[in-house]
């Protein structure tokens, strides 16, 4: 039997053949229900937008929610928030507590702008008392979009599947070149460093990320270091620079001050 008529007889034995009606794993969603999510998902967008547009440049602090206040973490979370709101940006995080909180509470000490962007979940996630703004989602794509969209450097602190989650789709959205090649740090190197022993000796060694890609972070514990390379590289490579934010109201956003009562903004 030649492999023409092997291939012809394997088709008529699939219940795909085009013979017969074809069949297909049926979800369990209807239509009607997927078109709900579709304006979910929309308004939950249009909502961050608008909450959003005015809080200024950001940087975004990823850090577990499950580190207390006596935790060193904790600590370097709240003196890395405290620098970068030094540096006249808005500190960004996913609202809840632990790191999150740790990061909020430095910048609004400092008199900077602290922003979160909750999400609903059955524990852990809710939002810490040191927001001037806080936007809540249900779904966790739209909340790591606007983490994104708004913020020109990250800082992820130790933390668990989220924190995870967060910093590498971070990397590969650098990586390939989705979004500009924003500042990325990694702080607090003992927990990161059996990580990057990973990336080295076992990613990089098997040829499944490149050399180059082990630059597209850096690892500092130094707070003031690491506030000063998110800001440098900002100015330096974005082009921000100081001003007094004048808001204009499209769509009828507020603008957020911070506890202290606000700090500079930045030009785009």
């Amino acid at each position: 039997m030649d492999t023409t008529q092997q291939a012809s007889d394997v088709n008529a034995a699939l219940p795909w053949n085009a013979a017969r009606p074809q069949r297909f794993l049926q979800g369990p969603q209807s239509r009607w229900r997927e078109l709900v999510m579709l304006v979910r998902a929309f308004r939950e967008m249009l909502r961050g937008f608008r909450h959003l547009h005015f809080v200024g440049p950001c940087i975004t602090v990823f850090g577990s929610a499950r580190f207390p206040e006596t935790h060193r973490y904790y600590q370097l979370a709240r003196e890395v928030g405290a620098a970068i709101a030094a540096e006249g940006f808005t500190v960004m995080t996913g609202g809840g507590p632990g790191v999150m909180e740790a990061a909020n509470r430095g910048a609004r000490e400092a008199g900077g702008r602290s922003v979160g962007c909750n999400i609903q979940l059955p524990f852990e996630q809710q939002p810490n008392q040191w927001l001037d703004e806080f936007v809540e989602f249900r779904y966790f794509f739209i909340r790591k979009l606007m983490l994104a969209k708004y913020s020109y450097g990250f800082v992820a602190l130790p933390g668990g599947f989220g924190t995870i989650d967060e910093l590498f789709e971070i990397l590969t959205l650098v990586q390939t070149r989705k979004i500009e090649a924003f500042p990325i740090v990694l702080a607090g190197s003992d927990y990161w460093n059996p990580l990057l022993a990973y990336l080295r000796n076992t990613m990089l060694a098997d040829g499944t990320i490149s050399p180059g890609d082990l630059n597209l972070f850096t690892v500092s514990d130094d707070p003031i270091a690491i506030a000063q390379v998110l800001s440098r590289t900002a100015r330096s490579q974005f082009g921000l620079r100081d001003r007094v934010t004048r808001p204009r109201w499209w769509l009828f956003e507020r603008a957020i001050s911070s506890g202290s009562g606000g700090g500079a903004g930045a030009d785009r």
